[in-house]
């Protein structure tokens, strides 16, 4: 096949080829490289991406100035990662000048940023088209008629009023993702494992692009994800996540077609407690509106279920909540917190914060910094407020200056390594179980997680344990990590009992 040096400028209702000459090379001979932004459901979607790509009988290369294929799985959702885009294909479409390459992206992709880069990548195509990628590369770069321009175009968009006047474009759900959910996914981990069921979001939350990249809810047959999930636990995978944009939705686009989340999750618990291997499952990530008891108790039910909930406040003001059309307020999230202490009383607790939303005063803020002081947190995620176009809230005027962004969010980051730490403080002294998950950046010590997902570091010089369970004892505490050492098999075995 004809590898292409592909010309930017072409216009996006055109087919995208380069009519330059270019020398001949078998795809057998191609070397791919991939860089994945964003979430883990990127991740996962990278490695059915991957698993294309071998089938194709490219080969993986670890550095992409040595691949002629080069591809991005994007994240729309920040500001930054488009950043990162536009820097990395300028540096490739350099590289032509001197050697063929073949470059393409897909992933969340804007309406906005995909004309853009129609102009910049010799391929762009959603991910739920994966599986034609062998055509599109043997079509020396011409976007197929299923490609993101013609299934924009050629699905039917209304504008219906979002909750404060703004007009929302609704996109279907993408049915092509079924097919895309059929690939056997080349797994980048040999324990850690990332399984979809679920893709796109309902809630149009007015920071948020999702809907305008995923499209709306569509849930993975429960049978597909059943399946994937006893693959992995046979293989010994030890962390197992169940992925989607709102994870706990599974099933309500279906009806009565398909299992509720609860009801997936017990299938998943009694498959995962029968099994001689040991795993911790985790899902991510949940929204607070469709979080109810029969998980949480179900949770509890099943010691293959992590003690471990992402449940992401975002405000913890009632009208910043309202602007974003979060659907909750503050007094049904503290609830669900409450109730999560009772019959989880062990579990840690993850969220996602946004400082400096527009409009939000500083009264405002401080409601979100007492909750946090009540809840605890083990760990947040905290972003400073930042408008995505293609977002209701990108057309707002934001108008909290930078300085007092970067001020609040020190402010709860301070708070949650304050909490962090006590918590960490209380482990002093506990045998624990812990997941290694590589080496530490100190010489001589191993990295691992525990079942609440905290960082563990511990002294170790022995190689090859990865991807096993050991016993530590903590010795001491940080914020958001903790250190420990091992402990011997007597000890474990006593601890286990």
């Amino acid at each position: 096949m004809r590898v292409l040096r592909c010309a930017t400028g072409a216009q996006p209702h055109q087919a995208y080829r380069s009519h330059r000459k270019v020398r001949h090379l078998k795809l057998v001979m191609l070397h791919y490289h991939i860089i994945t932004l964003g979430c883990q459901m990127n991740k996962s979607d990278s490695e059915r991406v991957r698993s294309v790509l071998d089938s194709m009988g490219c080969r993986w290369s670890d550095s992409e100035e040595e691949a002629q294929l080069l591809g991005i799985l994007a994240c729309s959702v920040r500001q930054k990662s488009i950043d990162r885009i536009y820097n990395r294909i300028s540096r490739w479409n350099g590289w032509k000048n001197s050697r063929n390459l073949l470059t393409f992206i897909t992933g969340c992709i804007l309406p906005a940023d995909h004309l853009h880069f129609l102009k910049l990548f010799d391929l762009v195509f959603p991910v739920a088209d994966i599986a034609k990628l062998p055509e599109l590369v043997a079509g020396y770069g011409v976007v197929s008629p299923l490609s993101p321009l013609a299934s924009m175009t050629g699905q039917a968009v209304q504008a219906r009023p979002g909750r404060f006047g703004e007009p929302i474009p609704v996109k279907k759900p993408d049915e092509r993702i079924m097919e895309f959910w059929k690939l056997k996914p080349a797994y980048l981990s040999a324990f850690e494992g990332f399984i979809p069921i679920q893709n796109g979001c309902d809630k149009f939350c007015s920071y948020c692009a999702v809907p305008y990249t995923r499209g709306r809810e569509i849930s993975r047959p429960s049978e597909a994800i059943l399946e994937e999930f006893r693959l992995l636990v046979d293989r010994g995978y030890r962390s197992i996540t169940l992925l989607g944009q709102n994870v706990n939705s599974y099933g309500m686009d279906r009806g009565r077609q398909e299992i509720s989340f609860a009801e997936l999750l017990r299938r998943i618990g009694e498959y995962g407690d029968r099994s001689p291997s040991s795993c911790w499952v985790y899902f991510t990530s949940p929204h607070p509106g469709d979080m109810n008891e029969e998980v949480i108790r179900t949770m509890a039910a099943y010691r293959c279920l992590a003690r471990q909930l992402h449940i992401p406040l975002q405000s913890g003001d009632d009208g910043v909540l309202a602007r974003m059309n979060r659907r909750h307020g503050v007094k049904e999230f503290m609830d669900l917190i409450a109730m999560v202490r009772r019959i989880l009383p062990d579990a840690t607790l993850f969220t996602d914060i946004i400082v400096g939303f527009p409009g939000e005063t500083d009264e405002q803020f401080e409601n979100t910094r007492r909750v946090m002081e009540q809840i605890q947190f083990n760990m947040a995620y905290i972003a400073a407020y930042s408008p995505r176009p293609g977002s209701a809230s990108a057309t707002w005027r934001d108008d909290v200056p930078q300085e007092v962004k970067k001020e609040r969010l020190h402010k709860l980051t301070d708070t949650l390594n304050r909490h962090s730490l006590e918590y960490n403080r209380k482990l002093i002294g506990k045998t624990i179980k812990v997941l290694v998950t590589g080496r530490d950046r100190l010489a001589g010590y191993a990295a691992g997680i525990t079942e609440g997902r905290i960082v563990v570091r511990f002294p170790c010089a022995e190689r090859g344990l990865e991807g096993q369970f050991v016993w530590l004892r903590v010795t001491g505490a940080a914020p958001l990590s903790i250190e420990g050492e091992r402990v011997h098999q007597e000890a474990q075995l006593h601890e286990a009992e």
